[in-house]
Formats: C-alpha cells, structure tokens, sequence
C-alpha cells in the first residue's frame, strides 16, 4: 500500500527539538514533508503574513536534507506547503511537538495550534502535539511512542470535517503515564502584568508577563488530564459560532 503523506510544522523553527522528535516518529508511517518557520513563532497564533515576501530555503540536519525552511509564520508554512511543495493535500497534518503546554485557552496564541487549525480549514486531518516541559533538552521520547498511536488511528478512523486534534503530553517517561484520556478544554485565562522600563535612552518600553489562572475545576478537563498524569486529547474546531447563545439573541430588540 502507498504510504500516507504526513505534512510535520511547528512553531519553534524547524530545527527544534520537538519537531526533530515527530519527524522522526513520522517516518516509521509515512512518507514525510516538513516545513516550518526558520526561527521560533511561538505566540503568533493564527497571524499570516500579507506585508512581506516569504521565502522558502532547504534545510539539512546531519548533513542530510531535512524539510524546508519558512521566513513566515507557522500558518504562512502550511500555505505554502500545501501550494508550493506538495501542490496537493497531504494525508494527515502533525505540527509540534511543542515546548510547553497549549492546553485550555492557550490554543488562541498558539502557533503550533494555528499550523494545524490551517490544515483543517482544508479538510485536512491535522492533531497538534506539545509536550508539558519548556526545557530545552526535554525527553520526547514518551511523546514519538503517543504521536504514533494518535497519528495511526487518525489514519485509520478520519477526522470529522472542521475539526482538529489539541494533544497534550504530560513529562516523564511512558511508564510513568497512566493513559490516553478523551477531554474538553479547561476555562482558564492569563492574569496580565505590564512591567514597564526604561532603555538607556530614557524611552519606556514594556514586558508582557502574568499568571495564569484555571476558573474550571471539572474532572475532564484537558487541565486535569495533564495535572494527573494522563494525555489529554482534545477535539476543538475552528468555528468559533457560540450556538447555544443564537436562540438568545434572537429575543433582543434588534430592529433598525
């Protein structure tokens, strides 16, 4: 049988550990094609880029091609990978694995959530990963074991349209994690704190920090499923209609 092409993006540049791993991971299932930012995007959630070329440049790891460098944004990738370099729909889009959690409201600033969100405006079948540990040096070899299974049944079973994977990996070894749990995403926002400074010019310029602040203490959170040692993954969509409110506000005086 042909392999499946299996579309690999990221968020932390293309030679990022994380996307090193699930390449890596891919090529026992597929035929791979990867392309990704040539310097990390994290935080740049759905922006594209509309003022500025992009530009695409090969990219080699151990002396050997690896995929193809993006000037762009993680979502600029998947368009240009899916125009450019495949010139057609991949089988399946995996983006990651992420350093750090993209659970709860994290998705919104995601870049590595936005890759795959792009994939799915396509009908594509796409999952992001991110593994629950901001080190640098992070063990993902727990994370290629998951990504393979996730990714296998993906392949197998489809994906409704309009919707896409949000997989978070909690750290430590695969013995230590107690399963795969099905979630919902956790209420929970960041609190911000503007620090400001000054440069040696005397001019204020400003840091963006905080802490964030879980509002959901529901047993099926992807939240909870992370602080419990379980892989949480959750199924999101890209239509952001709140439904249940429409019958709502079809009582309001809205008559012009």
């Amino acid at each position: 049988m042909k392999k499946p092409t299996i579309l690999v993006c990221n968020d932390d540049g293309i030679l990022a550990p994380g996307i090193i791993a699930l390449a890596t991971a891919m090529k026992e299932i597929g035929e791979v094609v990867i392309v990704a930012p040539d310097s990390p995007q994290s935080g740049m959630g759905h922006a594209i880029s509309i003022t500025k070329p992009l530009r695409l440049e090969k990219c080699t790891y151990k002396d050997e091609f690896w995929g193809w460098q993006c000037s762009g944004t993680p979502a600029d990738c998947v368009k240009l990978a899916r125009q450019v370099i495949l010139k057609r729909e991949p089988d399946i889009l995996v983006s990651g694995i992420n350093h750090g959690s993209n659970a709860s409201v994290n998705v919104l600033y995601s870049g590595t959530m936005s890759a795959a969100m792009e994939g799915a405006l396509f009908h594509i079948p796409s999952i992001g990963f991110s593994l629950c540990d901001y080190a640098y040096d992070a063990d993902f070899s727990a994370s290629m074991e998951i990504a393979k299974i996730i990714v296998r049944e993906t392949l197998q079973k489809g994906m409704p349209k309009g919707t896409l994977l949000n997989v978070n990996i909690p750290k430590g070894p695969l013995s230590q994690i107690k399963g795969i749990k099905i979630t919902r995403q956790a209420e929970a926002r960041w609190t911000d704190e503007i620090n400001e400074r000054v440069d040696p010019y005397q001019r204020p310029y400003y840091w963006l920090m905080g802490s964030f602040e879980v509002l959901d203490h529901g047993d099926d959170t992807d939240l909870y499923a992370i602080e419990h040692n379980y892989v949480s993954v959750c199924p999101i969509r890209y239509d952001f209609t709140a439904h249940h409110v429409k019958q709502e506000l079809a009582q309001w005086n809205l008559t012009l």
